[in-house]
């Protein structure tokens, strides 16, 4: 029983003295940002994000949402698909190996993933997720967690 209560008392201990890292978004800089709870930079990435400017407002205008939002889903994505309609049909790997799902007030289908086309991190091309280069993005799920806050600045 010591044993337990010890253990307790020790994670209890650990979440107070190591805060949690948190991932900042800049649309302006293209760039996101994981700080820890000193904040120091623990990883910084050019992203892409959504094809026009201001706050996601609904669902299909291309807009990524302004705001801080936590991460409720990490999911493994590297089998998933899309097509982009440019004649080549469905992509494997489309969202690359992981899709960090954000909760939104606009859409359950935004969030921060890798990307088939690394040639197109620096610009405006996504419906409204941000994507990262996928080695990025395998440094980052070792970051965060279900839970993790993503502020993302306004434009």
């Amino acid at each position: 029983m010591r044993k337990i209560i010890a253990l307790i008392i020790g994670a209890m201990l650990a979440l107070t003295l190591f805060g949690e890292n948190r991932i900042v978004v800049s649309k302006k800089e293209m760039t996101l940002t994981v700080y820890n709870d000193s904040d120091s930079v623990l990883l910084q990435t050019g992203i892409s994000c959504g094809r026009y400017f201001g706050n996601k407002t609904r669902r299909g205008d291309n807009k990524t949402p302004e705001g801080t939002f936590k991460i409720s889903m990490i999911q493994p994505s590297s089998s998933w698909t899309y097509d982009f309609k440019d004649g080549k049909g469905k992509r494997k790997g489309a969202y690359g190996p992981y899709f960090l799902r954000l909760k939104t007030p606009v859409s359950t289908q935004i969030g921060i993933h890798g990307t088939c086309f690394p040639e197109l991190i620096g610009t405006r091309t996504s419906h409204g997720c941000v994507r990262i280069h996928n080695d990025e993005m395998l440094k980052l799920v070792k970051l965060v967690k279900v839970s993790t806050e993503v502020t993302i600045e306004k434009d």
